[in-house]
């Protein structure tokens, strides 16, 4: 009998297996839909479907940056428990995962997961499902971001253990290695302090104006007098934007420098010019609603007291 294309969708769709198992399982019982679905359960490939509905919030953050610095990737790939997210074929997978999209043009979840794993027949949709079975977990690649620009360099750091990671796209005409210490430092205040916005130029117009509206009322509760709570809040809103705006930050290995200044002074001693142009920061698991759990409690029902 000929497998057709929506004959291995409904199986995939019904089991969660991956398209290439779907088509074999399809091929190998000529077709039958409902012993396709069985013979992909007994060999383990559809219980990625029955997972799929838990929660994953935790996992972790990779990065994945080109040996000259001018392309980058940072993803974050989610698990169920932090014990998976500490496994070491998770690890691979995550790492692998970074580098293929830094090695693709992919820019949705969607495209990345039609893509070839590694050179392999397999797309990364069909490795997934198959670690969820491997592993026990439900497990998703949540997010990604790509830097590639003409005459920019980016630099990346790992926090705690793959929970936080962070990419800085430095537009400079130094090299990789020029700027690799100094952009590994911003990178690391961004990842402690998460400013908003790079400098006081890309603060949205609403932002301000919904912060000035906060500030006033503030000062109004305060009892201050209602002439003088306008020039009151300029001062709190100046204050304020130098906590959300990267550059205008206290940089954290030296609070007497702003993280402009400690740029200026890198780039005066490596005689190029160094200006940042883009950020990200990715937090496992942040923005989940994460299901709290008592611990003790489940490892007691797991042991049958």
């Amino acid at each position: 009998m000929a497998i057709t294309a929506s004959m291995v969708k409904e199986i995939r769709e019904k089991t969660g297996a991956g398209m290439m198992d779907c088509k074999k399982a399809l091929t190998e019982v000529d077709g039958d839909m409902e012993k396709a679905v069985d013979l992909l359960r007994e060999k383990g490939l559809a219980k990625a479907a029955k997972k799929s509905g838990r929660v994953a919030a935790e996992g972790l953050v990779e990065i994945s940056i080109s040996e000259d610095g001018s392309k980058a990737a940072v993803v974050e790939v989610n698990s169920e428990t932090d014990f998976v997210a500490k496994n070491d074929e998770f690890k691979g997978f995550v790492k692998d995962i970074a580098d293929i999209v830094l090695n693709s043009n992919v820019s949705t979840v969607e495209e990345l997961l039609a893509e070839k794993y590694l050179g392999q027949e397999e797309t990364v949709q069909e490795v997934l499902n198959a670690k969820i079975a491997t592993i026990g977990e439900n497990m998703n690649i949540r997010r990604f971001e790509r830097f590639e620009e003409e005459g920019c360099k980016a630099v990346g750091y790992i926090h705690g253990a793959g929970k936080i990671g962070v990419l800085v796209k430095l537009e400079t005409e130094a090299s990789a290695d020029e700027v690799m210490d100094m952009g590994r430092d911003v990178a690391m205040q961004i990842a402690a302090m998460n400013p908003k916005y790079i400098s006081s130029d890309d603060v949205d117009p609403e932002y301000v104006e919904h912060e000035k509206q906060i500030l006033m009322q503030q000062a109004l509760n305060e009892g201050k007098p209602a002439a003088i709570v306008e020039k009151m809040v300029v001062g709190r809103l100046q204050k304020q934007l130098k906590e959300v705006c990267l550059l205008d930050q206290a940089f954290v290995k030296d609070g007497d420098l702003t993280v402009a200044k400690y740029i200026d002074a890198e780039a005066k001693k490596i005689g190029k010019a160094i200006k940042v142009t883009d950020k990200v920061r990715f937090s496992v698991g942040e923005g989940i609603e994460k299901k709290e759990e008592n611990f003790a409690e489940e490892v007691a029902k797991q042991i049958g007291r």
